[in-house]
């Protein structure tokens, strides 16, 4: 043949640009704090610095760190900066990201058992850990009926609860008969996941909270029964621990009692809160959670491990295999047709996958039950030394009752006092808040739970809110 191949970097080449790759990362996060948290960066700016052509040649690794430094991370939110409290924490920790180095060098994609047995086993064996780890009730583990799958969001994992409780209520066949129940606090990705799943706006329904902002199952149960009445199928109910906008815990036992009682499927979303059930003493926010049909939350927001990494279980898999199975001859093989295996690939919406549990596995095992209980500990601990100042500041008042690591708060003066103090406190590049609306309120949200933010840092931010409010 006449073309020849591209040239790679030879060993050496790359385990010296390995190396180069690798301090800059440490020295990037050493001096984290050093940087303004959010980048005082114009829309278009990033990509009018940007070359406008693919080079003919290729270029040095060396060269491409340096733009990395000089026009990438000057232009970045920092998540990883120790004040940023805004939307919920995206951890991450120095195993978590050579977790994820490796999983790059193996480049493996992970569909089958049979693409790479080890990808699908070690993931079947930390999902499992998560579920003692956590607390969680048994039949969520692998070696019963359900089973664990990492996706990459709750966004993700809920769409997959979502069409396994369509498909289990009937199908498209009753389609236009089914509804699902969630409250007026739950995260926008439920009505997103529901119109993917082919559901119109008014199958929807959006109940009621209580003063907590907790859902009212006394309007769930009103609402369900409407429907049953109206010879209408309610086919799920989606409740939440943890909310986003104030961190408020749907009363589980009462919500499953509803489902029962209709034979709904009962998903849980704690994508946030979940990851502090590896405290003992956290864990009475899952009550309820064994009458769950699905159960979703999000190592990657809380507990250490970097995005994408969203932990998702199912009582019994036959539900979710049914609705996403689809075997074509070209993925045919022995293993997958001897019924011995898992081929997560059937427990997803893409057929791709990434080895996401390799960094997982790094965090468990690096940072051991002690770290990640310190780091949650820690984070909560702050937070109720946070809400304490907050509450003796005469110009705030607490929002709603604090929730683990997250506070959250308004100006006495009204809406607009409470968006002018928001933008002196982001303006300082100190922190990052971001807020949202309980009770037709301006709220101010601090999520607490950054792998580099400690006490300290809180007690900085309490300092900035006596200072500008």
């Amino acid at each position: 043949m006449s073309v020849e191949p591209p040239q790679h970097l030879n060993p050496e080449e790359f385990r010296r640009a390995g190396h180069a790759t690798i301090d800059w990362i440490i020295d990037y996060l050493t001096g984290i704090e050093d940087r303004p948290v959010s980048p005082g960066v114009q829309p278009g700016q990033v990509r009018a610095s940007l070359p406008d052509t693919v080079p003919e040649t290729g270029e040095p690794i060396a060269d491409l760190l340096a733009d990395v430094d000089r026009l990438i991370a000057p232009a970045v939110t920092h998540w990883q900066h120790p004040g940023f409290y805004g939307y919920f924490p995206g951890n991450s920790s120095p195993p978590a990201v050579l977790g994820e180095l490796l999983s790059a060098g193996l480049g493996i994609q992970g569909m089958l058992w049979s693409t790479s047995p080890a990808c699908t086993e070690l993931e079947t064996h930390v999902l499992d850990l998560l579920v003692g780890l956590c607390g969680l009730p048994d039949r969520f583990r692998s070696d019963g009926p359900g089973g664990g799958v990492i996706q990459d969001t709750a966004s993700s994992a809920s769409l997959c609860a979502v069409v396994a409780a369509r498909d289990r209520a009937g199908g498209s066949a009753v389609l236009a008969d089914l509804r699902v129940y969630t409250s007026n606090q739950s995260h926008s990705s439920i009505e997103k996941d529901v119109r993917v799943a082919g559901f119109g706006a008014d199958q929807l329904r959006s109940i009621e909270t209580d003063d907590d902002y907790a859902m009212d199952p006394v309007v769930l149960r009103t609402a369900v029964e409407a429907d049953v009445a109206a010879g209408l199928i309610p086919c799920l109910i989606v409740a939440t621990v943890g909310t986003t906008s104030s961190g408020a815990f749907d009363p589980l036992p009462e919500v499953a009692a509803v489902a029962a009682a209709v034979g709904a499927w009962l998903h849980v979303d704690a994508a946030w809160a979940g990851s502090a059930a590896v405290c003992p003493e956290h864990r009475e926010i899952l009550t309820g959670l064994e009458h769950a049909d699905s159960y979703v939350f999000n190592p990657h927001k809380w507990l250490l491990t970097n995005f994408d990494c969203s932990a998702f279980f199912v009582a019994d898999r036959k539900f979710l295999l049914d609705s996403l199975s689809v075997v074509p001859e070209y993925l045919r093989n022995t293993a997958s047709d001897s019924g011995a295996v898992i081929d997560y690939r059937d427990w997803q919406i893409p057929l791709g996958r990434r080895f996401r549990s390799l960094k997982l596995w790094f965090v468990l095992r690096s940072y051991g039950v002690e770290g990640l209980r310190a780091h949650i500990r820690h984070h909560v601990e702050a937070a109720a030394c946070l809400a304490r100042r907050i509450s003796s500041n005469q110009r705030l008042k607490l929002a709603a009752p604090a929730s683990l690591a997250l506070v959250c708060f308004s100006h006495v003066d009204g809406d607009n006092a409470g968006k002018e103090l928001l933008a002196k406190l982001n303006a300082t590049g100190e922190v990052l808040l971001t807020h949202t609306q309980l009770s037709g309120r301006y709220v101010l949200r601090v999520a607490i739970g950054g792998s580099r933010t400690t006490s300290d840092h809180v007690d900085r931010l309490a300092d900035l809110l006596d200072e500008l409010a």
